[in-house]
């Protein structure tokens, strides 16, 4: 199967994405993703050419554009009327004067009252709007995907219709030609707002995904190997290059420091305007600036392969990702059109046949009905919050990777902390240690075990007692939630972990026991330090009535001194992998939950959470894991994390009750004569409009930080 990548222009709410993404499934596509607000569109096919002719053309006719990314853009000529501004101001004079001529009486102008003037007036504009709406209506329904476009060509050719037959019987009270241009005129214009009010609520993913185009000191090589520098635009820049990298400049891709150090700004990607100290082998991240230094780097990643691009890709899946309360949205959305025709044509039969309301008066009630619904309001609710949501995060250092933790931050009761690396800060020391062997060689045998580990204990340990002098092994391996094992090759085993390596082990008092064959040969006794933070958040937590849990695999002993130092509420230690699946499993029947760790240990716990955050420091597998990634490599921004996640579930409460409420209200009023084809098209536009700046609305909630 070959994955294929779109850009779509021209969507503007899920409604759009449905009709896009039925089109590519009865296509025979797979795996279809419609992203509304990007206009990103994943799938995947076996028929990369004739399948995929066929697919794009057939969203085309549905009045969208498909921009493949495999093909080199072509610059081609601008249509003439190409944009909905462009058509509503070719359609606005005529438009006007036809509403004069309405009101002909007022404004002593009575030529205009000439029925068969009128129609040469409305003609640009009948003509303009049908060759839009009217095409893309047809081809809708031929494809069995009504859209919107359905409701505003029935209305303005219902308009246009009724008002031919009565210029042709001579009968001036049923010409309504005003009517017919004044829908097609508004309904543009309310796209083109339409269209603008959303690209805002795309405007701060877009500066993060925007390749920033800086230039970059390379370092070449001539055959007498002297050292040139010179300019090169990073975009080509490839994997392996040289660069020199000095104060104030742009890290122009991924690199890793070959000599040098400095101090970085990394609130491209954390949110953190703080400078991190740099040395030989630290890895710079594209789009970072060095405060302070000057570096020699080789480039690691270039373009997609990028640690930027990655979270780029992974805010995109989650924006293509649905949120509970969207999926009744979509499942109305998908029924709205057909449903408001039927709405329309039964205002009709009760107006004229059981209120004995005049037929044109109760065709423009049935026509004000069709073109004041909106399904693009309940369509563009949770999308255009989410998009805005996510993007703000993003400037905090905060990456939702699943959507729904947005809505469920606003239900949750209580919160889970792993301790090692995530309460406390993973920078361990040796307090101290003994041993039955050699200093040297006790030493020695512990780096050559612990070198292979990524647990953060053992990775201290490892930078501590480093040694050229590295012992080989026959096997070893990582066991989760008890250490490490390896043989040599005489057969002898050897551990190191916490004292259930073996069950024999008495003295408990200590957190690491090394055993050969059995034997215990030492311990060591590891300092870890509580993160700054960890009370502040424990505190903001506690204040909110959410029930605070300390989670560890750590002793008894050690994890209810770190409880008792935060003021945490409940103490769950000695736990191994399996057991903390089950606890948070357990907690999560009792409440939602939030699990909150860094180490491959918690990969299953976390999967299992509610909720499940993760530092962006922590293990790829517990990364991989969480529902959010906290980039700061601290948990100072949990609580801002928690914060956009209610302030975005209220927005899209707030975004889907104005949507439900102005159809359920709209439609009525426009059935009983209070609201002209005219208003109703005005206000359709204006309904997404008011979506759009309410979730813009997200950009400037107030948060707490601690």
């Amino acid at each position: 199967m070959d994955k294929i990548l779109w850009k779509v222009e021209g969507m503007t709410c899920s409604n759009c994405a449905l009709s896009v993404s039925k089109v590519l499934q009865k296509q025979g596509m797979q795996q279809v993703q419609v992203n509304a607000i990007t206009g990103d569109v994943s799938f995947e096919t076996l028929d990369a050419a004739n399948m995929l002719t066929i697919a794009k053309k057939n969203i085309n006719e549905l009045g969208y554009h498909v921009v493949d990314d495999s093909v080199v853009a072509v610059e081609k000529k601008k249509p003439f009327l190409g944009t909905y501004l462009e058509k509503f101001w070719f359609t606005l004079p005529f438009t006007l004067v036809l509403m004069t001529a309405h009101w002909a009486m007022y404004f002593h102008v009575h030529f205009l009252h000439n029925a068969w003037l009128q129609m040469a007036i409305c003609l640009p504009v009948f003509i303009v709007g049908m060759n839009f709406f009217g095409r893309s209506a047809v081809k809708s329904l031929r494809k069995g995907i009504p859209n919107m476009n359905v409701l505003i060509a029935l209305g303005s050719l219902a308009a246009f219709v009724y008002s031919f037959i009565g210029t042709i019987n001579g009968n001036e009270t049923q010409i309504f030609y005003e009517t017919a241009a004044s829908i097609i005129s508004l309904v543009f214009l309310g796209n083109w707002m339409e269209d603008a009010s959303v690209e805002s609520t795309r405007k701060t993913i877009k500066e993060l995904t925007k390749q920033h185009k800086v230039m970059a000191n390379m370092i070449a090589y001539d055959d007498a190997h002297n050292e040139n520098i010179f300019p090169i635009e990073n975009t080509f820049l490839k994997t392996g290059d040289l660069v020199l990298i000095k104060s104030g400049e742009q890290v122009p891709q991924d690199c890793k420091i070959l000599s040098g150090e400095a101090e970085v700004n990394e609130a491209i990607i954390t949110g953190e305007s703080v400078p991190v100290f740099k040395k030989q082998g630290d890895i710079l991240i594209g789009g970072s600036v060095l405060a302070n230094g000057n570096v020699k780097c080789y480039v690691t990643a270039t373009g997609k392969d990028t640690i930027l691009n990655g979270i780029v890709e992974l805010m995109k899946q989650a924006q293509g990702q649905k949120p509970p309360m969207q999926l009744l949205a979509d499942k109305i959305s998908a029924i709205f059109v057909p449903t408001v025709v039927s709405i329309s044509v039964v205002t009709m039969v009760v107006n004229y046949f059981f209120l004995h309301i005049g037929f044109g008066d109760s065709l423009m009630r049935s026509i004000a009905v069709l073109v004041i619904s909106c399904p693009c309001a309940m369509g563009i609710a949770t999308p255009a919050a989410i998009a805005v949501g996510l993007g703000r995060a993003a400037k905090h250092g905060i990456l939702y990777t699943k959507t729904d933790s947005m809505e469920l931050f606003a239900q949750i009761k209580q919160i889970v902390f792993d301790k090692t690396g995530t309460l406390t800060s993973g920078k361990f020391q040796i307090s101290n240690f003994k041993s039955d062997i050699e200093e040297t060689d006790f030493k020695k045998l512990v780096y050559s075990l612990e070198k292979f580990s990524n647990h953060p204990i053992a990775k201290s340990i490892a930078a501590a007692w480093k040694t050229q002098e590295v012992l080989r092994w026959q096997n070893i391996e990582e066991i989760k939630g008890l250490g490490m094992k390896a043989s040599d090759k005489e057969g002898n085993i050897y551990w190191i972990g916490s004292a259930k390596i073996d069950a024999r082990i008495t003295d408990t008092s200590h957190h690491l026991y090394v055993t050969k064959n059995n034997t215990v040969i030492g311990w060591i006794d590891i300092a870890d330090e509580v993160r700054p933070e960890a009370k502040a958040v424990i505190n903001y937590f506690k204040s909110k009535g959410i029930t605070t849990i300390l989670l560890s695999g750590d002793s008894q002993t050690k994890c209810e001194q770190v409880a008792k130092q935060l003021g945490v509420d409940k103490v769950i230690a000695e736990q191994t992998p399996q057991q903390k699946l089950d606890v948070v499993e357990a907690l999560c029947k009792t409440a939602p939950t939030v699990m909150v760790g860094d180490g491959i240990n918690d990969a299953p716990a976390l999967a299992k959470a509610t909720i499940s955050v993760s530092l962006s420091a922590a293990s790829q597998l517990a990364i991989q894991s969480a529902s959010v990634v906290l980039m700061n490599n601290g948990l100072q921004k949990l609580p801002i994390a928690m914060q956009l996640g209610e302030h975005t579930h209220n927005t899209i409460k707030g975004n889907l009750f104005w949507a439900f409420f102005y159809n359920i209200i709209a439609i009525p009023f426009a059935a009983i004569g209070l609201f002209t084809p005219t208003v109703g098209a005005l206000l359709m536009g204006l309904s997404d409009v008011v979506l759009a700046l309410n979730s813009l609305r997200l950009n400037w909630k107030k948060v707490a930080s601690i």
